[in-house]
């Protein structure tokens, strides 16, 4: 029986009509590594479907056969593990970018988010504040991994669309992280943190976080819940992602929703990258479909409560990626060369930021070698610093973002939530109204989140 398009609660409405049939289908494409001598009980998962050989197929991929090799070795004890910071990853699977920067990836499309504050149409803005929420998804199928961030790292960013976006890493373990956007029309704030689970070839993740938007001319404001997400094939085959499942954004001021399934990639591909589902009204009733792919585009049309679209109304896009670089590396957008950039850099540079970090920049220039060094050199200077606060019974605090006593709860764990303190406002402010700020070369500055000296040499 077909999803009832009036229950938000069953995802997609009649869209999600074949989810099942997908997922059985999807099955059919996972193929075992049983033969090939020391890894047998992998799975490689074809997203094409395609019947190659299975040894020539699981040979595809970034991987050299000793890089394989060796990686297996440290990761096979690892399954059925939370593994988000108790391993260290060999640089050669990372982006020259952190988790801090991907974060500010968000913000790409933020007129759309323009569009919706200027909205009078309560059901229209939020097809606008979805489809901003689904426009990420495009650069989160990269297969390569970002540096995890220093514990007081930061990233910085002054100059898209009027948008100010900063982000600090305020807690180690685990691993959380606090980023805030805002222009004229919107705040957008979050905290972050991930649950992993290895599975040998594969990787679950889920989005352990709170995220809340405020739209400024009405003070509408929204909570994101969005799906998990898979990293198909980490050592076999071509690495690629995967986010089944449903992703809801509610309007916490009037009780509207949106209620988005993705699809899970079925045989040959079949509803890879497809989102499919309603705007609801606070009765439960859809009042909008909307329908895309999330690698691409999205649209929507007024429906009827039975989720069929209304006569004489036709299905209008909303959002469009924009234009890539072709055979980019590391499969990035304009967007994300842009935020990785010293030439976007603002004036007086936190040293803290990311862009700044000695390993992300040697893998920009093609170091891997020192890549490796720089990044093994930040893990130790971060336990030694670690090591000095502890004795010394000190607890870190971070610069821009204040620690609350609001615990939120989500699906797959709670979490502590942390708040933008405006401080960065005032410091941003005080720079940009100053005239004897003197120009310097930003790559000229030192890497320094530490807040506590290093005791490595003492």
């Amino acid at each position: 029986m077909a999803p009832n398009p009036k229950d938000p609660k069953q995802s997609g409405g009649f869209f999600a009509s074949m989810a099942s049939t997908l997922t059985n289908l999807g099955s059919a494409m996972t193929k075992s590594v049983n033969g090939i001598m020391g890894y047998e009980g992998l799975e490689v998962i074809n997203p094409d479907g395609g019947q190659e050989d299975l040894e020539d197929e699981a040979r595809k991929g970034r991987w050299k056969q000793e890089d394989r090799d060796g990686y297996w070795k440290i990761m096979q004890k690892y399954i059925g593990s939370d593994i988000t910071s108790m391993v260290t990853l060999p640089v050669l699977i990372f982006e020259p970018m952190t988790m801090l920067q991907k974060m500010a990836e968000i913000t790409e499309y933020s007129h759309l988010l323009d569009l919706a504050d200027e909205c009078e149409d309560p059901y229209m803005r939020s097809v606008y504040v979805a489809s901003f929420f689904i426009s990420v998804y495009f650069a989160f199928q990269r297969t390569w991994k970002p540096f995890n961030p220093i514990l007081g790292e930061t990233y910085e960013m002054v100059n898209h669309g009027g948008v100010t976006f900063l982000s600090e890493q305020v807690s180690h373990h685990p691993p959380m992280s606090a980023g805030h956007a805002e222009n004229e029309h919107f705040i957008y704030d979050i905290t972050s943190k991930v649950k992993t689970k290895f599975l040998g070839n594969s990787l679950d993740i889920y989005p352990v976080g709170r995220t809340r938007l405020t739209l400024k001319r009405d003070g509408v404001e929204f909570e994101l819940a969005p799906p998990p997400t898979k990293v198909n094939n980490l050592i076999f085959g071509r690495t690629w992602v995967d986010s089944p499942g449903d992703m809801v954004l509610t309007n916490l001021t009037t009780g509207d929703k949106v209620v988005l399934y993705f699809q899970p990639c079925g045989w040959f591909g079949s509803g890879r990258y497809e989102v499919d589902g309603y705007v609801y009204n606070s009765a439960e009733d859809p009042k909008i479909l909307m329908t895309g792919k999330w690698n691409e585009s999205m649209s929507y049309q007024p429906c009827d409560s039975e989720g069929e679209p209304l006569p004489g109304t036709e299905l209008k896009e909303v959002w469009r990626v924009a234009d890539v670089p072709e055979n980019d590396k590391f499969q990035y957008t304009h967007f994300a060369h842009k935020i990785n950039s010293f030439n976007t850099a603002p004036k007086k540079l936190l040293a803290s930021d990311s862009r700044l970090r000695p390993d992300r920049y040697a893998l920009e220039q093609g170091d891997l070698s020192k890549a490796g060094f720089e990044k093994s050199s930040l893990e130790e200077r971060q336990r030694a610093e670690k090591k000095n606060r502890l004795e010394k019974g000190h607890e870190f605090t971070p610069r821009w973002f204040d620690k609350t006593d609001e615990v939120f709860k989500t699906t797959w764990d709670d979490m502590e939530v942390y708040r933008y303190n405006g401080k960065y406002t005032e410091h941003r402010a005080a720079i940009d109204n100053s005239d004897s700020v003197e120009a310097i070369d930003v790559k000229s500055i030192e890497f320094n989140p530490w807040q506590y000296e290093d005791l490595a040499t003492a």
